[in-house]
């Protein structure tokens, strides 16, 4: 009776005993060129890769057939997938994938999301400026609009000299706080970046509401200020990293809002294939947003420390972001593949 049980543990092992020497020597090679790329291939290891690859696939396609141990046709197909990418596949290095992704794959991503910037922008410029106007008419709603974790003390109850001192480092004290605040403020626009998009997926509705939200607090933010008299300062604080922060939340959210449309409206293709097809370009946006924050952080902690003249902060905030206008939307010529 145990006869029938017993047969395909004995064949999967003859199975195994008669192939594995091949199996191991394929995946030693594939493992060499994955850490060390092709020329660390001996001569007869390159005649070899083939010949293994194409007598692996045979094992699989027996052990699939005969149904064998789930382990090792597992086991066999990523041994095959992995060989197969080396074969056909372009053997391109780290740093030049790397390279590829900042002169081509970025801009172009985010280029082709210029519909869904152009309304992240617009979302945020209108809650941006229907905040300040309504904090300007009624100082009360900033409590409302803007968490106490937030504005630490940066609130209509404020004298114009205590903002004034959180703008400029005036003393050790002041300079402190004014990190704490600037940590926060960053902390906070990275994790609205970042929901904007990974959130996306329920039909861009949450999207949306952080896009709102982040610009409702942008304009209490200054409205506060502007109420001082202190609008233009706060402004040239905010714009020497605000210009690429806020600009990488407006790129979150434009991916965010890509994939939460294919979502919705997927046309004559499947929800999911378009869905996951429209995600990797809005990948590849968020991706380099979350480059756009780093450059944010170092310029935030250069200007607060540093640049202390209000001009200098416009210059600098505006200088960079017509460099990232450039870099994204500057015409360049189409890479033609030569096959």
């Amino acid at each position: 009776m145990n006869a029938p049980v017993d047969m395909p543990l004995v064949n999967a092992s003859r199975f195994r005993a008669a192939h594995e020497i091949d199996w191991q020597r394929l995946e030693g090679i594939v493992n060499r060129i994955e850490r060390r790329g092709i020329g660390a291939l001996t001569e007869d290891d390159l005649l070899m890769l083939p010949l293994l690859y194409r007598s692996t696939l045979s094992s699989l396609s027996v052990a699939r057939e005969t149904s064998l141990d789930r382990a090792l046709v597992v086991y066999l197909e990523n041994l095959c997938t992995r060989a197969y990418f080396q074969i056909y596949g372009v053997p391109t290095s780290f740093w030049t994938q790397l390279k590829l992704f900042f002169l081509r794959g970025w801009p172009e991503a985010v280029r082709g999301l210029w519909r869904e910037t152009l309304a992240s922008f617009l979302l945020t410029v209108v809650c941006a400026l229907a905040a300040f106007l309504l904090v300007m008419h009624d100082p009360s709603l900033f409590y409302a609009i803007m968490p106490d974790s937030m504005a630490q003390g940066r609130d209509p109850s404020a004298s114009a000299q205590a903002l004034r001192d959180t703008l400029y480092n005036s003393s050790r004290h002041q300079e402190d706080g004014l990190a704490v605040f600037a940590t926060a403020l960053f902390t906070h626009n990275a994790q609205i970046a970042i929901f904007s998009f990974a959130l996306g997926f329920a039909f861009a509705i949450p999207t949306v509401l952080l896009i709102a939200y982040n610009g409702l607090m942008l304009g209490a933010f200054l409205a506060v200020f502007a109420s001082k008299g202190l609008g233009f300062e706060a402004a040239g604080w905010l714009t020497i990293h605000g210009t690429t922060e806020i600009f990488a939340i407006i790129l979150s959210g434009a991916a965010g809002f890509r994939i939460g449309t294919a979502i919705a409206f997927p046309g004559r293709a499947g929800r999911t294939d378009f869905a996951f097809s429209v995600g990797r370009q809005a990948s590849v946006a968020m991706g380099g947003a979350v480059v756009m924050l780093i450059v944010a952080g170092i310029l935030e902690g250069i200007g607060r420390q540093t640049i202390q003249v209000d001009w200098i902060r416009y210059a600098i905030g505006i200088t960079v972001l017509i460099g990232w206008l450039t870099y994204f939307y500057f015409p360049r010529k189409r890479h033609v593949a030569v096959s």
